[in-house]
């Protein structure tokens, strides 16, 4: 795999399934870096659920904010870093009142100088359904699909999954991963 990918989907649509999958078949020390922050029960079965889905074939790296940072640090160690999920790290940065288009631009430039490990993207496409009714979910909508514009330019490959079934918008085809095996 060469360039960076981006992985959009709904919620349970196996864009994590296909992104882990991506990840395994393309480095020998993949790192999954996680952006969640299990603050209720749910979130807590969640992430441990997520873990033990991965076993040992991930090193897990949990940054709920300083993305950059995190993936220039794991780079050192790992050839392909699954980042896992910018929705949530979009989430995080609007609870912490950071400035969310600078955290996304210091993304991308942090994206466009890492060539020493293939970054994959996890996101939730939440821009499809009805306008939200609220200012702060139609904020978090417009911040979450201009992240994933900027992103998608940026990336060499770009894959929506729909029920399980990746559709290639950029990029490579015919190599993609089958989700569920037979």
């Amino acid at each position: 795999m060469t360039g960076h990918v981006l992985v959009l989907g709904g919620a349970r649509s196996g864009k994590t399934a296909f992104a882990e999958q991506l990840a395994i078949r393309s480095g020998k020390k993949p790192a999954y870096l996680a952006t969640a922050e299990a603050l209720d029960a749910e979130m807590r079965d969640r992430v441990a659920s997520h873990k033990a889905g991965r076993g040992d074939r991930f090193t897990t790296i949990e940054e709920p904010l300083a993305l950059s940072d995190a993936l220039m640090a794991a780079a050192k160690k790992h050839d392909v870093i699954l980042v896992d999920c910018l929705t949530l790290w979009i989430t995080n940065l609007l609870v912490a009142n950071e400035d969310v288009s600078k955290a996304v631009s210091e993304l991308g430039a942090t994206l466009v100088q890492l060539k020493s490990a293939h970054v994959i993207m996890v996101s939730n496409e939440v821009g499809l359904g009805i306008v939200p009714d609220n200012a702060m979910a139609r904020t978090f909508r417009d911040l979450a699909g201009s992240a994933h514009q900027r992103l998608a330019e940026i990336c060499e490959e770009v894959h929506f999954i729909v029920a399980g079934l990746p559709m290639t918008l950029k990029g490579a085809t015919g190599r993609e991963p089958r989700i569920h095996e037979a």
